[in-house]
């Protein structure tokens, strides 16, 4: 369904990414958080797996939560080429998450590769 990782493979796994990826972050203690994930995985599903999802315990991954400025569980991260395309902070119900995720959506999964800075 979803795969774990930590900061030390963030930009391999995530930024350096051939296809769009949602980054789930999350803490052991927060039910909310599971609540979330399931509907990430139908929305994953729903796209023909074109998009990777990845879970970040932000607990264990304090530098890499404190970089992206996370100060909601969970938030939901949306990245294509290297870039930061959309950010959900809190939880959404399925419906919300899905409106909001069909409308960023469609550029990430564009063939076009948004150019990297840096």
């Amino acid at each position: 369904m979803r795969s774990s990782i930590s900061e030390h493979v963030f930009v391999k796994e995530v930024l350096e990414s051939s296809t769009p990826v949602l980054v789930h972050f999350w803490a052991p203690w927060c039910g909310v958080c599971r609540l979330i994930e399931p509907s990430l995985a139908k929305l994953r599903s729903d796209w023909d797996e074109q998009v990777k999802l990845v879970s970040i315990n932000a607990d264990e991954n304090l530098k890499l939560a404190s970089s992206y400025r996370i100060k909601t569980l969970p938030t939901v991260l949306l990245f294509k080429g290297g870039h930061l395309l959309h950010r959900l902070d809190s939880y959404q119900d399925r419906d919300t998450l899905k409106a909001v995720l069909q409308e960023v959506m469609p550029s990430a999964l564009a063939s076009a590769r948004l150019p990297r800075v840096g």
